[in-house]
């Protein structure tokens, strides 16, 4: 049990002397430190360079990456002075391809003093594009004067097809006095078709005033047949005095027949009054005895 307790003494008196030897190492290269940056020497540059630098903290270099953005989107906080080399590079290449894109689209400011000999000839040709473009659909950008004489007559065909086409659609701005005949009749056929498909459909719009013989035998037809629909689902809008006898009568067994369902079932309405002595005798237990 000697033997033990020496060992372990021994044990303890060796850590303790590791420990103190580490910690006068750790003193040591503190004071290297400190006396090496007291005196200027390069030492205490090295020194330095082993502990963070706070100008690469996390928070700056997301101010920097803000910084940039602001610079490529044009924003009022963009410190161009901020950026690095690679950086002003790249915003230059981005600033030369948004103006281009820009001249090119119509949209937004376009600096034409910025652009290339060979750019600003595109820009011209895509600049007469979209002024042809406007001139056909016959919208108010459209600038004549860009136009050259082929141009003017591809414009004024244009325009006459899209007066036909408002035309024939009904809509207001239909010009017919620039119609020529056969056109007038392309468009007479066109509204008989649509006022015909707005009576067979109850729409408002439909005029009974001009429709042909056979188109008013089949408005009334499509009436009848959708007055039956209506009487046949119990719709309010049933006008039961237009039917014909036969379809009185075939609505009359079918009304029947569902009140005979309801009272059997004990679901729906159930008018036992109309029921038959037959059917009463059929009807289940439970039911049997309201219905009496």
């Amino acid at each position: 049990m000697k033997i033990s307790l020496r060992n372990i003494v021994w044990a303890l008196v060796v850590c303790l002397c590791l420990c103190t030897t580490f910690l006068s190492a750790q003193t040591a290269n503190l004071n290297q430190g400190s006396a090496a940056c007291s005196t200027n020497t390069e030492a205490c540059e090295q020194s330095k360079m082993t502990q963070p630098s706070a100008s690469q903290s996390k928070a700056e270099a997301t101010d920097h990456q803000y910084n940039v953005a602001a610079c490529r989107n044009g924003w009022g906080s963009c410190d161009r002075s901020k950026l690095t080399a690679a950086e002003v590079i790249a915003l230059a290449v981005a600033d030369h391809a948004q103006n281009l894109s820009q001249c090119k689209s119509g949209l937004g400011k376009c600096d034409h003093s910025r652009l290339t000999p060979s750019e600003e000839n595109e820009i011209t040709g895509a600049v007469r594009q979209r002024n042809l473009y406007d001139c056909r659909e016959g919208w108010t950008s459209c600038d004549p004067a860009l136009l050259t004489a082929a141009e003017v007559k591809a414009v004024a065909i244009a325009r006459s097809q899209r007066n036909l086409s408002d035309c024939r659609d009904g809509i207001n701005v239909c010009d017919s006095s620039k119609l020529t005949q056969s056109e007038l009749n392309v468009v007479a056929a066109a509204r008989s078709e649509r006022n015909f498909s707005s009576c067979t459909n109850d729409w408002s719009e439909c005029d009974r005033s001009i429709l042909t013989p056979q188109q008013a035998r089949v408005v009334v037809s499509r009436e009848h047949e959708r007055n039956l629909a209506y009487c046949r689902d119990g719709i309010e809008t049933c006008n039961y005095s237009q039917l014909t006898p036969v379809e009185t009568g075939a609505l009359a067994v079918a009304e029947q027949k569902r009140n005979y369902i309801a009272c059997q079932q004990g679901y729906g309405f159930c008018d036992r009054t109309r029921l038959t002595p037959a059917q009463v005798k059929s009807l289940p237990a439970e039911n049997k005895s309201l219905a009496q």
